[in-house]
């Protein structure tokens, strides 16, 4: 348990700081997409997505290998490897000459901070347990919430001031004060006799272990699919208003406000899911995030201009309000069945719903061009796709 010394309020602001470093460094640099491409040389627009999306794929590939080495060196150990990667990667993103340099320090970014993010959760994990877990993930969650709602409106602020590489020396800052923060009021919460030996083993034995559960494989492939539309929502956000509608000023405000969308739903989900359980809301979300783009195609295909702002916000907020319900859930009911490696399976599960995401998400976002109506399209067919796989996961269950 927790020293004395610390307390639960401060245990859970430090956990969410932990985490919200991988949203600082994506929220906050948005409003400075079209600005850092100019700086780089970019002529399509449609690569500055690629800013968004390869801290993501650096994000699945570095969970593979922090949480089993975690295991093994202890947790503090490894969110210190993670921060000196992500150190070395901002001076990379700061002086990159061209979008090649600069992508590879974005996924470099990603690697790193993928070890605070992961190690974070396995820290609540050997705290506490049960629904008292449950309980502290929720407030984690509610504090994590408020830095995508305020990170855009700080990068405008940045950018109009100062230059977007400032932004970066922020995320610096900030990751550096959050780790000092670690080093002294954190106890390593990893005790030497359940510290396991560092196998290549632990990859395959782990592997083959997920591959007998059906539905561990399912809900991972489901949130693969819901992942990748909400990254195509990340990395064209800034395209769609600040280009399509030209709301620059703006910009940090709706997406604050869609933010405010999904961590409602995800703040609700924790009082929802004891009374209604995981795999109703799950159910009830997908059908209302399919239905919610096949009533948007409805109206607006065919047209080659965009609807009102409105109309557009109520169509996100719904969306997202949907997928607040999924995110967790979704993850949860993967776990279920391989809560005996719970360690080495989250960093599987993890790393095959990111690599299916990345993908996705870059096919989809090369549509948007001049109208939403491809965003939608893409939610609407990644919605498909993942109640044929829940129908089939529900189907074989009654088999049994």
């Amino acid at each position: 348990m927790q020293k004395q010394n610390q307390s639960q309020f401060e245990f859970v602001a430090l956990m969410a700081s932990l985490m919200s470093i991988v949203a600082l460094s994506i929220d906050a640099l948005l409003p400075a997409l079209d600005v850092i491409g100019s700086s780089l040389g970019i002529t399509d627009t449609k690569d500055y997505q690629l800013l968004i999306i390869m801290i993501f794929m650096g994000l699945g590939i570095g969970q593979l290998f922090f949480g089993p080495i975690s295991d093994t060196l202890g947790r503090k150990p490894v969110v210190y490897i993670g921060f000196g990667i992500f150190i070395i990667a901002s001076f990379i993103c700061i002086y990159a000459p061209n979008l090649e340099i600069m992508l590879f320090g974005r996924i470099l970014q990603g690697i790193g901070l993928s070890a605070p993010r992961t190690i974070s959760i396995s820290i609540v994990r050997d705290t506490y347990s049960g629904d008292y877990m449950a309980r502290i993930m929720s407030f984690i969650t509610v504090v994590f919430i408020l830095v995508p709602i305020i990170a855009p409106a700080l990068g405008k602020f940045v950018l109009d001031h100062y230059s977007w590489q400032t932004i970066f020396y922020i995320q610096l800052v900030f990751s550096i004060l959050v780790s000092v923060w670690f080093y002294f009021r954190q106890p390593e919460t990893l005790h030497e006799e359940y510290r396991v030996k560092f196998s290549s083993h632990v990859f395959i034995d782990g592997l083959k272990e997920i591959i007998k559960h059906k539905t561990t494989i399912g809900y991972t492939l489901i949130s693969g699919f819901i992942t990748g539309s909400f990254m195509v929502y990340l990395s064209t956000s800034q395209q769609v208003f600040q280009q399509q509608y030209h709301l620059i000023e703006e910009f940090p405000y709706i997406f604050a406000a869609l933010a405010i969308s999904v961590g409602t739903a995800t703040f609700l989900n924790g009082n929802l899911v004891i009374r209604f359980g995981m795999e109703k809301l799950v159910t009830i979300a997908l059908v209302a995030f399919f239905l919610i783009s096949l009533v948007y195609i409805i109206l607006f295909s065919g047209q080659n201009v965009n609807p009102s702002i409105g109309i557009l916000l109520s169509f996100f907020g719904l969306q997202f309000f949907a997928i607040g319900f999924l995110f967790g859930n979704l993850r949860a009911l993967a776990m279920q069945p391989i809560g005996h490696i719970a360690g080495i399976g989250a960093s599987i599960t993890g790393f095959i719903s990111t690599l299916m995401a990345v993908p996705i998400s870059t096919y989809i976002g090369r549509f948007v061009a001049d109208t939403t109506l491809p965003l939608f399209t893409g939610f609407l067919i990644c919605s498909i796709l993942s109640i044929a796989i829940l129908g089939y996961l529900k189907m074989d269950a009654k088999k049994v």
